[in-house]
């Protein structure tokens, strides 16, 4: 079969600042066609949307068991994401089920089901049990990035932000910087970017997670991703800013963490997707990620 890379997975690689997909989406279908005769997969069809990092299919094993195949440039650093999953084996993750040469053969889910099809509040219930148990200490020798690093590679392209958003860049990398100068003394395995919508129906469990972009740190970092689920609706409230605030310390209570540190992380993250947003032209998602900031 063709496989075309889904315009979402096109777009998001020409945006993402981690990432250099130069002449990998041109050679993903011979990949992918490859990929699929290594694994002796037969390929149902091509996920769509789909992600912003990764091709994904929908596959059967030679036994006839249905999985998924997963190809990611190299610089997305798919060893990185196996080494996570292999390292959960399943606990709150889909199951690795084997990787080789840039593309992992997974468990496979629901993707068209999401805790984003839940209530809000019952949603964010759920997405706090899931990233519980991912929060695991990492194993000997890993090589996976700690916050800090990811952090001051990120701080550094929203330096370079419009004047206009100045004000609160600032703010973001004064938090970072006290965060990281007093740093919380737990060394966790993060999922990296945990939300509601990474957050899939599984049949051995409810939910389960997907996606990682496994880092190590403290906990509040993975909290600062999640509360910026579901933003629009926050946004269009006439209690947003309140509701903000209190939606980062209800998620930082429910899961131990402290307020302060989650709400610092939550301010550089929204910060950082916001002037993500401004140098790719998504103005609407943008400003509702900074004003969210702003509230914080």
């Amino acid at each position: 079969m063709a496989f075309e890379p889904p315009q979402r997975l096109v777009r998001a690689l020409g945006e993402s600042p981690d990432v250099d997909s130069s002449g990998w989406l041109d050679r993903l279908p011979e990949l992918a066609e490859a990929a699929a005769l290594r694994g002796e997969l037969s390929v149902e069809r091509v996920h769509e949307p789909g992600g912003r990092s990764s091709l994904v299919a929908l596959v059967r094993q030679a036994d006839d068991a249905p999985a998924v195949l997963k190809l990611a440039p190299p610089a997305a650093r798919p060893d990185l994401e196996a080494a996570a999953l292999a390292h959960w084996d399943g606990w709150g993750a889909c199951r690795l089920l084997s990787a080789s040469d840039g593309f992992l053969v997974l468990e496979r889910l629901h993707p068209e089901v999401s805790l984003r099809a839940l209530p809000e509040a019952k949603a964010l219930l759920e997405a706090a049990g899931t990233v519980r148990r991912l929060w695991v200490e990492p194993p000997a020798g890993h090589g996976f990035e700690s916050v800090a690093a990811r952090t001051e590679r990120r701080g550094s392209a929203m330096a370079s932000a419009d004047a206009s958003v100045r004000p609160l860049v600032d703010a973001a990398l004064a938090a970072r910087a006290e965060l990281v100068a007093s740093p919380d003394a737990e060394v966790v395995l993060l999922h990296g970017e945990f939300g509601q919508g990474k957050v899939l129906a599984g049949d051995r469990t409810p939910w389960l997670t997907v996606g990682p972009s496994p880092v190590v740190g403290e906990r509040a970092y993975d909290l600062g991703r999640l509360a910026l689920d579901r933003l629009d609706d926050l946004v269009a409230s006439s209690s947003g800013a309140g509701t903000a605030r209190r939606r980062v310390s209800k998620l930082a209570d429910s899961l131990e963490v402290d307020r302060d540190r989650a709400r610092g992380w939550t301010l550089f993250r929204a910060v950082d997707s916001g002037t993500r947003a401004l140098r790719a032209g998504r103005r609407r998602q943008a400003e509702v990620l900074l004003e969210f900031a702003s509230w914080l």
